[in-house]
Formats: C-alpha cells, structure tokens, sequence
C-alpha cells in the first residue's frame, strides 16, 4: 500500500513539475519579498504597524515574518487554490482518471497520492518565499539579532529556528484551503469552479475574521491561524495560539478530505 502510494505521489509531482502554474505560484511567492525589499529600500517609511514590521531594517531575518502577515490575506492562499482547486478536475477534463484507475492502482493510492502532492506544493511554497525573503532582506539589511514581538533580543541562529517553525505552522492553514480546493475539485469537476471557490471560501475565512460579532468563535477560523506563529516570537514561547491551530487546521483538512475521499471513492468515471 504504501509503496503504491510512493509511486502514485512521485507520478503526482511529476504531473506538478510539468504544469507552468506551479512555476508560477512558486515564483510568485519568491518574487514578492524581493518586491517587498526593493519598495523598502527605495522610501523612507516602513510597515510599523504589522508584526516585526518596526524592526525589518534591523535584520533580514525579519521580512520572511512581515511577508507572512500579508501574504496571508490573498496570495499564498490564490497560489495554492490554482493547484488544488485542478488537482482532480483536471483529470475529468482530459478524460485521464479512467486510465490511471486501470493501472492497478487503487481508488485510495490515488487520492493520497493527490494528497501528499498539494501538500508538498504548498510547503515548497512558503518554505521557497521564506528562504528568498531571508536571503532578499539579509543583502539588504544584514543578518542581525531578531528583535521578538516581546521586545527581546534573540540570537540570529535561534531567529532562524523560530522562522522555521513559523513557516512550518504556517503551512497548516494553507493545508486547509487546499484540502477544501481539492474537495471542490472532486466534487465539482470543474477547475475554474474550484479554484474560485476555494479563493472566495478562504477570503471569506478572512472577511469573518475582521468582523464584528465574530469574537465569540474567531480564534476557531481557519484565516486566524495564520497569525498562530505570532506564539514563537514572544518570550517566553505562547504554546495556546500553536496548538490551537494544530487541532483546528486538522479539522480543517480531515473534514474536506473525507467528503472528498467519499465522493472520489463512488464516483462513476466511466463517462470521463
């Protein structure tokens, strides 16, 4: 089972690498620290408002964190609903599901092997706009001590410990917008219909998340857990916003996955 997996998954990104819309959303996601770093360079000003944002001209280290908070809000989840919101319905589309399923391969080892491939999209992603963002804002601004959301210095070695686990809780959410495209995309068929659906269902987990009257259930909306790497900044570490976002984000994933899974196991592919 799980060496059919292995080789469905490796098919999966072979599929992946061949497609221009990884490139791009990949180097989209590279491109706009340097964007971020070349506005900075050229005034005066800066985002003081936003998480580290004060501190961006005190370290490169510090824009991977300010890059987060405001690709959060459209672009990493856009980049992410372009691959998982097609990842099936591309199959319906080029009549392609009905002969991968006669390949001796299981309806399951399919599906995972979608799976694992959106989730291997989606860390290359933020992991590739993290290290470009670093490596963008360390040219610009040196590779100094990281000044904490608390106001404490730590070490440019433990900052970059912090901004690997802050990139990697980050990924979670993101796992959630893609489980959910990759659940429009089983259901629907359609990627067009998928990858809007998907932006327009995680904007909307934004757009809940600034709302008032919402307080009362935010901390449990998928669009707030990208603020729970905000706990490995502060001094000492806040564990409540990082483990709530563990638990909330798998159910996030488990519950799209499983209508998903669901349909995908029913479904009639003769007519595909």
């Amino acid at each position: 089972m799980i060496t059919a997996v292995a080789k469905v998954y490796r098919w999966e990104m072979v599929k992946l690498l061949a497609q221009k819309r990884t490139y791009l959303g990949i180097f989209s996601a590279s491109l706009v620290p340097v964007i971020f770093v070349v506005v900075l360079l050229l005034q005066t000003g800066g985002p003081n408002d936003v998480p580290l944002g004060r501190y961006i001209r005190d370290t490169g280290l510090a824009v991977p964190f300010v890059v987060l908070f405001f690709m959060s809000i459209w672009g990493l989840p856009l980049i992410t609903a372009l691959v998982a919101g097609d990842s099936v319905a591309a199959e319906s589309h080029n009549g392609t599901l009905k002969t991968i399923l006669t390949r001796s391969r299981e309806r399951g080892e399919v599906f995972a092997g979608k799976v694992l491939a959106s989730i291997s999209y989606t860390l290359t992603v933020v992991f590739a706009m993290g290290l470009v963002g670093l490596v963008a804002g360390s040219i610009a601004w040196g590779f100094h001590p990281l000044t904490s959301l608390s106001g404490t210095k730590v070490s440019a070695v433990h900052g970059l410990g912090l901004l690997a686990a802050s990139l990697a809780i980050y990924t979670f959410p993101l796992v959630g917008i893609a489980a959910f495209g990759l659940m429009l995309s089983t259901i629907t068929r359609n990627s067009a219909a998928s990858v809007v659906g998907t932006l327009m269902w995680a904007l909307l987990m934004q757009l809940l998340g600034v709302l008032p009257g919402t307080e009362s259930f935010r901390a449990y909306l998928l669009g707030t857990q990208f603020d729970a790497w905000h706990g490995f900044l502060r001094t000492p570490a806040d564990w409540v916003p990082v483990i709530r976002a563990l638990w909330v984000c798998a159910l996030y994933i488990a519950l799209p996955l499983g209508v998903a899974y669901t349909v995908f196991l029913r479904r009639d592919v003769a007519g595909d």
